[in-house]
């Protein structure tokens, strides 16, 4: 009988825990879905090396963009996301370079990972 209750109480811990975890997994995921990316003009931003940062639970991170005759050239991070995914941002920052744009693509099935980057790179150009 005592077994029994131990086991029931491993369950009901192992239920909490899971609960608790897809709660922080899916916290904020709808907002960050609908994160506004806006362009940068890149005629107007001085070569340099621009830090920016988002702030946004487990995605906020800090990059800083080097910029040389107008474009960007290097997006470094210098503070990852909480469950960084390393080919991600390196195919989200090559997309960007290549196109010197930040309203690139977001890549796929990692939506707010990618969006929190690009806000980055955009508070970094504007700032």
């Amino acid at each position: 009988m005592k077994v029994l209750k131990i086991i029931g109480l491993i369950f009901v811990v192992l239920a909490i825990v899971a609960v608790s975890g897809m709660f922080y997994m899916s916290r904020g995921l709808e907002e960050g879905v609908n994160v506004v990316i806006n362009p940068v003009n890149l005629s107007e931003v001085e070569d340099g090396v621009y830090n920016g940062r988002n702030d946004f639970g487990r995605w906020t991170n800090e990059l800083n963009v080097t910029v040389a005759n107008n474009k960007i050239t290097n997006i470094e991070i210098v503070k990852d996301v909480k469950f960084a995914i390393p080919e991600l941002s390196a195919k989200l920052f090559q997309d960007v370079i290549e196109q010197q744009n930040i309203t690139v693509d977001v890549v796929s099935g990692g939506t707010v990972t990618s969006k929190s980057y690009l806000k980055s790179i955009e508070n970094a150009l504007n700032n």
